[in-house]
C-alpha cells in the first residue's frame, strides 16, 4: 500500500512540475520582446549602413516589428538575413535571459572601387570578396576602370588565383594586388587616386598630383607590385624633387629593374 502512495505521490509531483513548466513556457512564448540592441563595427570611413538603417531594414522585410512576442521570434531567420546584406561580413545575434537581445555586425572593408567594361561598380574588400554599392554611403578608396571583364558577382581572389584557368583571364586577383598594396602604403595612399586597365592588360596608374602617366604594366604576383612601387617610390623621392612634378609625361615601370621617363 505504501508502495502505491509513493508512486501516486511521485505521478502528481511530476504531473505538476511539467503543468507548471508548460505554464512558464506558453507565458514566457506571449511575452513580448524589447527592440534588439544593434552594434555596427566598421574600418575609418566605410559605415555602409547604420544602427537605425538596420532596424530599419529588419522592420521592413517583416520579422522585427512592434509587440513581437517571443513565439514569433526567428532569430535564424534575422541572422539569415543580416548576413545576406552585401555590406556585410559577420553577424551574431545573442538572445538574453531577461528577453533583451543585441545584434553584433562587422562590414566588410573596402580596398578598390571597381567599374567594369559591363558598366557595373562595385567594390573589393580587404579579403578578396567583391560587394554592392549603396545608394546611401560612399568610401573613399581607390578606383580602377578600363577594360576589366570581372562581374560584380565574381568568385572570390583566392578562388581565382587557385585555378590555373582562371588566372590567365580574370584581372581582379593583380586589382587585388595593386590595391592592397597602395592601402598598406602611406606615400601611395596618398598619391595614387585612380588605375586604369588598358586593352593590352597594362594598369596606368593616375596620380592625384601632376598629370604624368605612369604605366604599371602587369600585376602578376606580389613580388612583381612590391618591386614597381619600390622603384617608383625611389624616383619620388630622388628624382622629383630636383626635376618638378611637371617635368614628365610618362613614367614606365614595366621593365624590370629600371624605369623609363618621358620628359615633356
Amino acid at each position: 500500500m505504501k508502495n502505491w502512495l509513493k508512486i501516486v505521490l511521485w505521478f502528481l509531483l511530476i504531473t505538476g512540475v511539467l503543468t507548471l513548466g508548460i505554464f512558464i513556457q506558453k507565458s514566457l512564448s506571449e511575452k513580448e520582446i524589447p527592440a534588439p540592441d544593434i552594434k555596427i563595427k566598421s574600418e575609418g570611413e566605410n559605415t555602409f549602413i547604420t544602427e537605425e538603417e538596420l532596424q530599419l531594414k529588419l522592420e521592413t522585410e517583416g520579422i522585427v516589428f512592434d509587440q513581437q512576442k517571443r513565439s514569433e521570434f526567428e532569430i535564424e531567420k534575422i541572422e539569415s538575413f543580416v548576413r545576406s546584406i552585401s555590406q556585410v561580413k559577420e553577424v551574431e545575434i545573442y538572445q538574453h535571459i531577461d528577453g533583451s537581445w543585441e545584434i553584433k555586425v562587422e562590414l566588410r572593408t573596402p580596398i578598390a572601387r571597381i567599374y567594369n567594361r559591363s558598366s557595373e561598380d562595385f567594390y573589393l574588400d580587404e579579403d578578396g570578396n567583391t560587394f554592392s554599392t549603396s545608394s546611401i554611403h560612399t568610401s573613399r578608396t581607390l578606383i580602377f576602370t578600363g577594360f576589366i571583364p570581372d562581374l560584380s558577382s565574381s568568385i572570390s581572389v583566392q578562388r581565382i588565383i587557385n585555378n590555373d584557368s582562371l588566372i590567365t583571364i580574370r584581372k581582379l586577383d593583380d586589382i587585388y594586388r595593386i590595391s592592397r598594396y597602395v592601402c598598406n602604403d602611406p606615400l601611395f595612399h596618398s598619391q595614387i587616386g585612380q588605375v586604369h586597365l588598358l586593352k593590352n592588360g597594362d594598369f596606368i596608374l593616375v596620380p592625384l598630383v601632376g598629370d604624368q602617366k605612369i604605366i604599371f604594366g602587369s600585376a602578376e604576383s606580389d613580388e612583381e607590385v612590391e618591386d614597381k612601387f619600390k622603384k617608383l617610390a625611389i624616383f619620388y623621392e630622388e628624382a622629383l624633387p630636383f626635376e618638378g612634378w611637371e617635368h614628365y609625361s610618362e613614367i614606365n615601370l614595366k621593365y624590370k629593374g629600371q624605369i623609363v621617363c618621358k620628359k615633356k
